[in-house]
C-alpha cells in the first residue's frame, strides 16, 4: 500500500500555528514566520527548495481539520470554500473533520472537498480508498495530526523546523505519547532544518 505522509512547519518551541487563526491570519498570529522558507521572501536555498518539493509532490487524497480549512466555526452560515482560491494546489480529494454536515463542493484543477462528521478514521478510510495507489497526505493542522499519530497511520513525517518561538498558538505534540519514528534524511538552511522521519519498523 503506498505511504501515508505528513509534511508539516513547526517552531522551535513546537507550534504550528500562532494564536487567533482568522481570516486575517489564516496561520494564526506570527504563524507565517513557520513557513518563511518556502512562503516568505528570504533567500530560500536549494535545501528549502527541495524540501518545498517534498511538500509539493502529488498525492491521491488529502485530509485535514476544519481549521486549516477555514475560520469558520458551528454551522456552515458563510459561503466559504477555502483559503486558496478557485483553483486550490491540491488537485486530489480532500476530506475535511467536521460537526457539522456540508455538501461537496468540487473546484478548478481537480480538488473536491468532502465534509466528513464521523471522526478521523471515517476520514482516513474515505481517503485511502478516493487515493487508490496515489497514496494519503495529512495534511494538517496540529489536531489532525495528532489523531493521524494516535492512530498509527503516519509512514513518513517531514518537519520543517524553523529557528522561531512563537509562544502560543498550536502545538503539534501535545498529548502525544510516543514517537515512533527514525530521522532518514535532514537538509540544512539558514531558514529552518528540514527532517524526514520514516516510523521505525
Amino acid at each position: 500500500m503506498p505511504d501515508t505522509t505528513c509534511h508539516m512547519s513547526i517552531s522551535l518551541d513546537g507550534f504550528v500555528a500562532g494564536s487567533d487563526q482568522s481570516r486575517d491570519n489564516p496561520l494564526g498570529k506570527r504563524g507565517r514566520e513557520v513557513h518563511s522558507w518556502h512562503l516568505g521572501d528570504e533567500r530560500a536555498t536549494d535545501a528549502d527548495a527541495t524540501a518545498e518539493g517534498w511538500l509539493m509532490r502529488p498525492r491521491g487524497a488529502y485530509v485535514m481539520g476544519r481549521n486549516m480549512f477555514g475560520p469558520i466555526r458551528g454551522e456552515w452560515d458563510e459561503d466559504w470554500d477555502g483559503w486558496w482560491g478557485p483553483e486550490p494546489p491540491y488537485h486530489a480529494p480532500v476530506f475535511v473533520l467536521t460537526h457539522h454536515d456540508r455538501e461537496p463542493i468540487e473546484m478548478q484543477g481537480g480538488t473536491s472537498f468532502h465534509f466528513v462528521t464521523e471522526g478521523f478514521q471515517a476520514a482516513y478510510a474515505q481517503a485511502l480508498q478516493a487515493a487508490g495507489e496515489g497514496g494519503v497526505d495529512i495534511a494538517g493542522g496540529a489536531s489532525t495530526v495528532r489523531q493521524a499519530l494516535a492512530a498509527g497511520v503516519i509512514d513518513e513525517l517531514t518537519l520543517d523546523v524553523v529557528p522561531v518561538l512563537l509562544g502560543s498558538g498550536e502545538r503539534l505534540f501535545d498529548g502525544v505519547q510516543s514517537f515512533e519514528f527514525e530521522p532518514v534524511e535532514v537538509l540544512h538552511s539558514p531558514l529552518a532544518t528540514h527532517i524526514r522521519y520514516r516510523r521505525a519498523r
